[in-house]
């Protein structure tokens, strides 16, 4: 397929007017190719633009038109100048709309120069959305839930004040002991930290993080928090392949929520080696959700997403978290911290998987 049908392809994949049967088709060789779908990403990003800029655009026209009708009609005072005057006024007043006008016309050369000579992708330069997300009181809870969560609250907290948590993010065991890995970012400037999951809710503390690596390690501090047996997951020493399926589980509701993906690009933002791309949804809530590939591996850490994009993310890779165990464990405190190598879920279906992993899910809250 050569470069311009290929563009032909990917816009009437974004615009929607591919027959279903064409459409998964495309959607296979999405899959496969990692250049035609970093292409599809790229090209929905650049429309993006340009049809927030015509926005913008029409905006201002109409409201210049809006303008010169009241000044016509004598209802608002329009300064009048002449000359110089007015030449610098002009400047003063459309200088912004020029320089836009601008950064527009390169944006879009630059688009079409990558589009018909197919130059690799880049990705644009804006900062990485972090999937941190904002804590909502459940509207509806079992009882046993709701009995379990207010046992493990007076215990913790004796004066009946419980602690107003207000965002959060996923964490997931590492350690049998109560050792849970997350994002750096998602516990940023934390008072008070509680993990919640199956087995109810408990207090949580950092013992280390890596805001450069965008990781932490907490460990659950209460007594009622009694040690898992045995981890069903591993963790990978090595990246992922691309194309390769992958699921995660997280919390950017207050229930546990599944999703599935495969592995798109070998990197993340801006070429970030120590990171790597993943078609899922992810949305508010899921940084620190792991993600698993179907053997039952850890192959990254769920941390952000380009703002205003849909469908791909950005993920640390799992040896990272071998590189922050190493580091905590030069505190002799924290030396009989061991990360599981070997799955017990691999072969099994993917209900039978996440039935297994759904106790060592956690929702991280923070205040």
């Amino acid at each position: 397929m050569d470069d311009i049908k290929l563009l032909d392809t990917v816009e009437r994949y974004i615009r929607g007017e591919m027959k279903p049967d064409e459409r998964l088709q495309f959607e296979n060789l999405r899959k496969t190719n990692a250049e035609v779908d970093q292409m599809v990403v790229e090209h929905t990003l650049f429309l993006q633009q340009l049809n927030h800029f015509g926005e913008r655009k029409k905006l201002r026209s109409s409201l210049n038109e809006v303008h010169t009708d009241l000044s016509e009609q004598g209802k608002i005072d329009s300064m009048k100048l002449k000359g110089k005057a007015k030449v610098v006024y002009l400047w003063k007043r459309y200088r912004r709309v020029t320089a836009i006008a601008a950064s527009i016309a390169g944006i879009t050369a630059v688009g079409i120069s990558f589009l018909a000579w197919a130059i690799t992708p880049k990705t644009p330069s804006r900062d990485i959305e972090y999937l941190k997300g904002k804590i909502s009181v459940l509207d509806k809870k079992t009882k046993e839930q709701d009995n379990e969560i207010r046992s493990v609250k007076s215990k913790i907290n004796p004066r009946n004040n419980p602690i107003v948590y207000t965002t959060g993010g996923t964490g997931f065991i590492i350690d049998a002991k109560g050792y849970l890995v997350t994002n750096a970012h998602v516990v940023e400037k934390a008072k008070n930290i509680a993990v919640q999951g199956k087995k109810g809710e408990f207090i949580a503390s950092v013992v280390y993080t890596d805001r450069e690596k965008d990781i932490a390690i907490l460990k659950i501090e209460s007594d009622e928090f009694k040690p898992f047996k045995s981890i069903p997951y591993s963790i990978s020493k090595n990246p992922g392949r691309l194309a390769e399926p992958i699921f995660t589980l997280g919390y950017p509701r207050n229930e546990i929520v599944y999703g599935q993906g495969y592995l798109s690009s070998k990197t993340g933002y801006k070429g970030d080696t120590l990171s790597f791309q993943v078609d899922i949804a992810a949305n508010r809530g899921n940084s620190g959700s792991p993600i698993i590939n179907k053997t039952g591996e850890v192959i990254g850490i769920l941390n952000g997403r380009l703002p205003n994009s849909e469908g791909f993310a950005f993920a640390i890779e799992s040896n990272n978290i071998y590189d922050a165990i190493t580091e905590l464990k030069k505190d002799t405190t924290y030396k009989s911290i061991k990360l599981n190598s070997k799955s017990s879920i691999a072969g099994l279906s993917a209900t039978q998987q996440v039935e297994k992993l759904e106790d060592y899910i956690f929702m991280v809250k923070v205040n």
